[in-house]
C-alpha cells in the first residue's frame, strides 16, 4: 500500500484537496478491476495541524487499517496570498522530516512558498503560477524558477504551476505508482487531457517593471510602445544613455532576460493576440510582429509557447460568435 498525503493548511483550496482525493481513489478502482497481484494500492490521507498539536496528523484516511508512512506529501494550492514566513515555518520542519524519511514532496501553485521554507528548493528548478514569480524569487533567491513549465518532476520534489495543475500532478502520480495504462484510463474517465500540456500555453509575458532602474525602464516602455521592432544592442543602449556592455548587464539584472529574449517574448505576445483574434495568415502575422523570416518566427514561437502558431490558433482562437458574446 502506498500512502499519498495531502496537507491542509490555512487557506488551502478545498476543491483541490477533494478533487485529488476523488481522482486518486478512482484510479485505485480502475486499477483494481484488472489488478495484478504485485500492483500496489493507493491510500489517500489528509494531514492537518489540529489544535493542541505541534505537527500535522491524519484527519482523513481512505484505508485506516493501513500502517505505512507517506510515500508522497502534496502541498495543495490555496486561496488568497501566500502563507507568511511565520505561518509556513509551522509546517516546514515536519515536511523536512518526511522528506528525510523518503517521502516525495509536491507543491501546487502557491504551495511552493511552503516548500520553499524547508530550504529543499534551493538550487532546484521549480515552477509555480506566473503571478507568484516575483514574490517567490524575492523570498527564496536561491530557487531557480521556470514558470513556462506546468510540472517539474525532480524525482523527490515535484512542483506544479497554476491552481488546476492538481489534475496533471495527480495523473503523474497515478502513472508512477499504478502504471501509464491506469493513468490513461483515469484521464479518459475524468474527461481530461493526460499530462503533457505546459503553463506556457496560457501564461502571458508579464515584464518585470518594479526593479528601480530608470534607464532600463525607459527602454522597456519604448520597446512596448514599438512592439519590439528594434533589437540592435547599440541602439537600445543609446536609448538608455548607457554603454552597451553596462546596459546589457543592467537590463538582464533588472528584467531577468537578455535583450534578445525580452524582445522575442514581446513579439510573441502580440502574435498570440493576432492568432486568437484575427484570420490573418501566420506568415502575415510574422511580418506584423517584425519577423522578416517566417521560419524563424515559427521556431521562436514554438520555443516560447510550446505550441506551433497553427496549433496555438486551433486551440485558442476566438470565433466571431464568441467575440460578439464577449461584447
Amino acid at each position: 500500500m502506498i500512502e499519498i498525503g495531502i496537507m491542509g493548511y490555512e487557506g488551502a483550496q478545498a476543491a483541490a484537496i477533494l478533487g485529488m482525493t476523488d481522482l486518486l481513489l478512482a484510479a485505485n478502482g480502475i486499477a483494481g478491476r484488472a489488478r495484478a497481484p504485485e500492483r500496489p494500492q493507493i491510500r489517500v490521507c489528509h494531514w492537518s495541524l489540529e489544535t493542541g498539536r505541534s505537527s500535522p496528523g491524519r484527519s482523513f484516511d481512505s484505508a485506516p487499517q493501513g500502517s505505512c508512512d507517506p510515500a508522497v506529501i502534496i502541498v495543495p494550492p490555496g486561496l488568497g496570498g501566500p502563507l507568511t514566513e511565520l505561518e509556513a515555518r509551522v509546517y516546514a520542519g515536519w515536511l523536512v522530516q518526511q522528506h528525510a524519511q523518503g517521502a516525495v514532496l509536491c507543491s501546487i501553485c502557491k504551495g511552493a512558498f511552503l516548500l520553499g521554507e524547508t530550504g529543499l528548493l534551493d538550487g532546484r528548478t521549480v515552477t509555480t503560477h506566473w503571478s507568484y514569480a516575483e514574490p517567490l524569487l524575492e523570498r527564496f533567491p536561491k530557487v531557480l524558477l521556470n514558470t513556462d513549465r506546468l510540472i517539474i518532476d525532480d524525482g523527490d520534489i515535484i512542483t506544479a504551476g497554476g491552481v488546476m495543475a492538481w489534475i496533471d500532478l495527480s495523473l503523474i502520480l497515478v502513472a508512477r505508482f499504478l502504471g501509464p495504462a491506469v493513468m490513461m484510463d483515469t484521464a479518459r474517465a475524468f474527461l481530461v487531457d493526460p499530462p503533457g500540456r505546459e503553463q506556457s500555453f496560457y501564461s502571458p509575458f508579464s515584464p518585470r517593471l518594479h526593479h528601480g532602474d530608470a534607464a532600463v525602464l525607459k527602454v522597456q516602455h519604448w520597446l512596448q510602445a514599438t512592439g519590439g521592432a528594434e533589437t540592435r544592442l547599440p541602439i537600445l543602449a543609446d536609448h538608455a544613455g548607457l554603454e552597451p556592455r553596462t546596459f546589457m548587464r543592467r537590463f538582464q539584472k533588472a528584467t531577468g532576460h537578455t535583450t534578445g529574449d525580452y524582445v522575442q517574448r514581446l513579439r510573441v505576445t502580440r502574435a498570440r493576440d493576432l492568432l486568437q483574434l484575427t484570420r490573418d495568415p501566420v506568415d502575415a502575422i510574422a511580418w506584423q510582429v517584425h519577423y522578416k523570416d517566417t521560419g524563424a518566427f515559427r521556431k521562436v514561437f514554438t520555443r516560447i509557447v510550446g505550441l506551433s502558431p497553427g496549433e496555438y490558433r486551433q486551440r485558442f482562437r476566438v470565433t466571431a460568435m464568441e467575440a460578439g458574446h464577449a461584447g
